[in-house]
């Protein structure tokens, strides 16, 4: 996987410095479709509704800074986006097969 270093991710030095953090979500657009690596951290999912809540206002404002849309309007078509896909009835989780540490029997 190459990525032009100007999009790629950093861990913020507030996470790097809370021992208690822990990571919930990858994601990746790859082969037209999402990819992702998820752990269900949470002993309630309504949190992760909250996580995606949150995620959605923080993405609407990069979608401001980087690209100058109204962060209102970016709000509103990512709710758009996942209005779409609550709603479909063609959704389906693919789990990838768990590979072996090579050398182990």
């Amino acid at each position: 996987m190459s990525e032009n270093p100007e999009f790629q991710l950093t861990m913020p030095e507030s996470v790097a410095a809370d021992p208690e953090a822990i990571e919930i979500l990858r994601m990746w657009w790859s082969k037209n479709e999402p990819v992702m690596s998820v752990k269900p951290a949470f002993n309630d999912p309504i949190k992760f509704g909250e996580l995606l809540a949150y995620a959605a206002r923080h993405m609407a404002h990069g979608y401001a800074v980087r690209h100058g849309h109204n962060e209102r309007e970016a709000y509103n078509r990512i709710l758009q986006g996942l209005s779409h896909v609550v709603k479909a009835d063609n959704v389906r989780t693919v789990a990838e097969p768990i590979l072996q540490p090579k050398g182990s029997a």
